[in-house]
């Protein structure tokens, strides 16, 4: 797993350096990030040296003036992991302040989060810092309770960092919740098919992929096997283990891929945006453009139904979830869809309004046995968290 670490400028900082060893040890990537109070404690040198990356602590060096370090670190980030968290610090992240890199860096993370404070009692105790970790709890963040012993300032009380082996025990066990979807396969379509016309054109449609492939990657860090099937793409492939990416053209090529690996699926999320049309007859060479000719006539035909063909096939164990890209009358059209594919989920996504190749979606999420529920704009990542936890909560059932 993909970690990052937080170390923040309590006495505590040096029990971390451990911590960073004990997650290598288990097979785990760690990358740091350092409050400069942190490296009063212990130099960035040595986390540097352990991990072999270098660690980030200020963002606004000269090398990372040209970058956005913080962004790039988050978005690689499956788990963060604070210890030890500092009062300062969880008043900081509680209240969403991005004051230098460790705060802005947090901020910009969408991946599960744990906190393991480490302090004085009184700090421990004191109703702000209370009042912060429940927001913290609210956010749905982990936080690991401090321990009881001896404090750096001679007594005993509860502030004192937990143990080397309980921290990662912990850790431990919060990584394997995180892992809702552990030997489950799933296969997950995106891009936009396309039909050719002759060697060199072709019918397609302004699908990016962004969706899918979000899909895709939230599905992998819950710790699915997936199996995404591309087409036409405009971003970036996703390098996980977990993730195997199959490129297809046609949507006959994606419709005989998707039956491949359906046979011993337990998911099948369909986002791809299938050509609907292909031309009866393909040219074998370029079509050319003479003087006197005004017009083209293609004689065009139905292309496979990928998702009424593969629900006919589903078994009783298996989950199927479509999109439905409308441009008008989104529910009926949607509603259509659901019982027409036999599908268990429509999710209905107006593409009318500068969807394609956005950050940012709004979708409707329709089933048999539920009224439709509409989400609030996010982003494609969040909405993917969102449709990838109602596959989970099936697999509950």
């Amino acid at each position: 797993m993909k970690i990052t670490v937080y170390l923040t400028g309590g006495i505590a900082c040096y029990k971390a350096v451990e911590v960073v060893r004990g997650l290598e040890k288990a097979g785990h990537k760690v990358r740091i990030v350092m409050t400069k109070n942190a490296e009063k404690f212990v130099g960035s040198v040595t986390l540097a040296s352990l991990t072999k990356y270098p660690v980030l602590d200020d963002l606004w060096t000269k090398k990372n003036q040209a970058s956005i370090p913080h962004v790039h670190l988050a978005q690689w980030t499956e788990l963060a992991v604070v210890v030890p968290a500092t009062a300062s610090f969880i008043a900081k992240i509680a209240n969403g302040f991005a004051d230098e890199a460790a705060t802005t860096t947090f901020l910009a993370t969408s991946a599960p989060k744990l906190i393991i404070p480490a302090m004085n009692d009184q700090m421990w105790n004191n109703p702000a810092t209370q009042r912060n970790l429940s927001k913290l709890k609210l956010d749905g963040i982990k936080i690991m309770e401090p321990a009881v012993g001896v404090l750096a300032e001679g007594y005993s009380a509860k502030g004192r960092m937990p143990e080397l082996k309980n921290i990662l025990l912990w850790i431990g066990k919060q990584i394997r919740r995180a892992k809702k979807l552990a030997n489950k396969k799933i296969i997950v379509t995106a891009g936009g098919t396309l039909e050719a016309i002759d060697p060199v054109r072709f019918i397609g449609n302004r699908s990016s992929g962004k969706m899918g492939i979000a899909i895709a990657k939230a599905a992998a860090n819950l710790g699915a096997n997936v199996t995404l099937i591309y087409a036409n793409i405009t971003v970036s492939l996703p390098h996980d283990p977990l993730i195997k990416n199959v490129h297809v053209e046609s949507t006959e090529d994606m419709l005989n891929i998707v039956e491949k690996y359906f046979v011993d699926c337990n998911a099948l999320i369909m986002v791809a945006a299938v050509a609907d049309w292909r031309v009866k007859r393909i040219a074998d060479h370029k079509l050319k453009k003479n003087a006197n000719q005004d017009t083209l006539n293609l004689s065009l035909i139905k292309t496979p139904d990928i998702l009424k063909t593969v629900s006919k096939q589903k078994g009783k164990d298996q989950i199927i979830m479509g999109f439905a890209a409308e441009t008008n009358e989104l529910l009926k059209n949607a509603s259509k869809k659901l019982q027409e594919k036999d599908a268990d989920y429509i999710i209905a996504n107006d593409v009318s309004q500068n969807v394609f190749g956005n950050d940012q979606d709004q979708v409707t999420i329709l089933s048999r046995h539920n009224t439709p529920k509409k989400l609030k704009k996010m982003s494609k990542n969040e909405v993917a968290k969102y449709l990838v936890n109602i596959i989970v909560q099936e697999f509950d059932k």
